[in-house]
């Protein structure tokens, strides 16, 4: 791939877009569940949403039920869901894989990002990756940061005090 933003994704109503819809922006890329202890930093990426999205931040969540079977619902049940105990309003894609031979390129490409403490493969639900408006990846959090964590804020500004690229 030479850019994430040529990465084709279908959207949680079946829609299809790519990740390049995000150009120009900062975008935090999370795997969710339903049915998870982390589950309720849902509340919280949607705080984070609606602090940041008028300066350019999108959150795109992608379902998965690899982790313990934890997102069994299909893409209709899961954006009821998080529509009605959440008030969810940022993008979510159509389940997908994070890991394994069908990883979804979406995340074979992010889990090429070598952080030092979270390298390679995705280990739960509510991992974190921030790309940059450029689409380079930033940074990496564990399913422990919370979404309103101090570092992840602070390297969310940084990623929004960055300059969009120029169009061509």
């Amino acid at each position: 791939m030479s850019s994430l933003y040529d990465i084709d994704l279908t959207m949680n109503d079946g829609a299809e877009s790519s990740f390049g819809r995000f150009r120009g922006k900062a975008v935090l890329v999370v795997n969710v569940a339903s049915k998870c202890g982390y589950t309720p930093q849902y509340d919280g990426l949607q705080r984070l949403y609606e602090r940041f999205r008028d300066q350019g931040l999108e959150i795109l969540g992608v379902p998965c039920n690899q982790f313990a079977g934890q997102e069994p619902g299909d893409d209709a049940e899961i954006a009821e869901f998080c529509r009605l105990n959440f008030g969810v309003s940022f993008p979510l894609t159509a389940k997908a894989k994070v890991r394994g031979k069908e990883q979804h390129p979406l995340y074979q490409e992010l889990t090429r990002f070598k952080h030092p403490l979270l390298p390679g493969l995705i280990k739960w639900n509510f991992e974190k990756f921030l790309i940059g408006r450029d689409g380079e990846i930033l940074e990496r959090f564990g399913f422990r940061t919370e979404p309103e964590d101090a570092d992840l804020i602070a390297a969310v500004e940084a990623a929004l005090a960055a300059p969009a690229p120029a169009t061509e």
